[in-house]
């Protein structure tokens, strides 16, 4: 059952890279591994509870869905009354090189307050009203999927795998920013200098020979674009806000906001009258414009992955590692490179379920107390599981949810992404690793 559930996702996985080769959408691809994969390991293994099992992955999938669905609607609707002609208004270097900086420091800071999917949609979208040409922006794009998951990595609410670890007591917010921080600049900063490089002697417009007009919607005012965007950036703040008090799920807390903003909106628009009603961009008129072939991709991956899961794939391959390395820099550095081809969630999950948090008499009881001692509460182990599931995803485009938005939004090509900015990701996450085994030698 094994090698065909394995078989099933590298050949599905290939047609997803060879999208545009190929001709078909990478959405359909994964919609029909997904169905393929767990078919076949309900029909090889009857005794297997597959229902259950479907059940349960649908459901924390869906819940990164529904985050998605409602963060997108926020952006979208922020985005269609002008709220990002706040920033790009202030934005006025005509250099790339410069540009580029300022739109990855940018994303790098803010990934770490939101979260890196909703950060890369909100800086794709502004730099939508930056450069006019799509092909011109895939660098840019680029760029920010590095600096996206680079900065969600330090903090305790910056990615879905971070949360995980947070919230099961692996790695607690002080450690994370102390032992973190610095290797995720470093593996922004070099990829970013080096894509930067090509653009120094670059001193033309960055816009194209017919710039892009900056300007408000028709019939919204400054003051009512700027409320929007107060809002609804305000609002997203508030998600981590609502998750710590309320113990609740980030998917409730972006429901709630769009909610809000969906009624805000309503009584605004109901105000004026002066405003004909098809130029109204009210949240029902936004949400037909939701890109669902990035949603059906996003749910299809991650369930072909959870059925990789259920096999008992993901768990064997960790526990090889486990037992034929028995070295946590490496074992996490490969888990690193496998989170760029894998969803990291599972690959956390899977990790976390084979090393539970090693106690002071599980650490003296160890064959090999040294090792043991890397599993304890902000271990090691567990601040390189963090920082190499995190960073890792960008090496590949399809490797994180910034990447597959970014893939999604801009039609980035794989090949092209795996040209240009693949080794520049590698690298960088590299030099990250480095750092932190200073750290471990100097510090910890």
């Amino acid at each position: 059952m094994i090698p065909l559930l394995i078989a099933i996702f590298v050949l599905g996985y290939a047609c997803i890279a060879l999208e545009h080769k190929i001709k078909i959408d990478k959405a359909a691809t994964a919609l029909f591994m997904f169905g393929l994969i767990w078919s076949a390991y309900a029909l090889m293994d009857p005794q297997a509870n597959t229902g259950h099992e479907l059940l349960d992955h649908l459901g924390s999938t869906c819940e990164t869905l529904i985050f998605l669905i409602g963060a997108m609607t926020i952006v979208d609707l922020i985005d269609l009354h002008g709220g990002f002609y706040v920033i790009t208004k202030h934005i006025t270097t005509r250099k790339k090189f410069k540009l580029l900086w300022i739109m990855a420091t940018i994303t790098f800071f803010m990934s770490a307050v939101l979260d890196n999917m909703t950060t890369t949609i909100v800086m794709i979208m502004m730099l939508r009203k930056i450069i006019a040409k799509p092909e011109d922006r895939w660098i840019f794009s680029g760029i920010i999927v590095i600096a996206a998951n680079s900065g969600g990595a330090w903090s305790p609410i910056g990615d879905v795998t971070t949360i995980m670890l947070w919230m099961r007591g692996n790695v607690t917010t002080a450690s994370l920013i102390a032992y973190l921080f610095i290797p995720c600049i470093v593996s922004l900063a070099i990829p970013l200098f080096i894509a930067s490089f090509r653009f120094r002697k670059n001193t033309g417009n960055i816009f194209s020979s017919q710039p892009m007009e900056l300007r408000l919607p028709q019939g919204i005012g400054q003051r009512f674009s700027r409320g929007i965007f107060a809002v609804g950036v305000l609002g997203l703040l508030f998600v981590p806000v609502f998750k710590s008090v309320t113990g609740l799920p980030p998917y409730l807390g972006v429901m709630f906001v769009l909610g809000g903003l969906w009624i805000l909106t309503e009584i605004l628009y109901g105000r004026k009258r002066d405003i004909e009603e098809s130029i109204k961009n009210r949240v029902s008129k936004v949400l037909k414009h939701i890109d669902m072939p990035t949603i059906l991709f996003f749910l299809g991956i991650l369930m072909s992955v959870a059925g990789l899961q259920s096999a008992g794939i993901l768990s064997s391959v960790a526990d090889f590692l486990d037992t034929q390395i028995h070295e946590v820099f490496t074992i996490t550095s490969i888990v690193g490179i496998l989170s760029s081809i894998i969803d990291n969630v599972p690959l956390v999950a899977g990790c976390m379920g084979m090393y539970p948090i090693a106690t002071p008499e599980t650490i003296a009881a160890a064959a090999d107390p040294a090792y043991m001692q890397a599993f304890a509460q902000d271990g090691i182990f567990w601040l390189l599981l963090t920082y190499c599931a995190g960073v890792g995803g960008s090496i590949l485009i399809i490797g994180s949810a910034a990447g597959v938005i970014a893939m999604g939004l801009e039609k980035i090509d794989f090949g092209w992404y795996f040209k240009n900015v693949s080794l520049l990701a590698l690298l960088g996450y590299a030099a990250g690793v480095a750092v932190l085994f200073l750290e471990s030698l100097l510090i910890m």
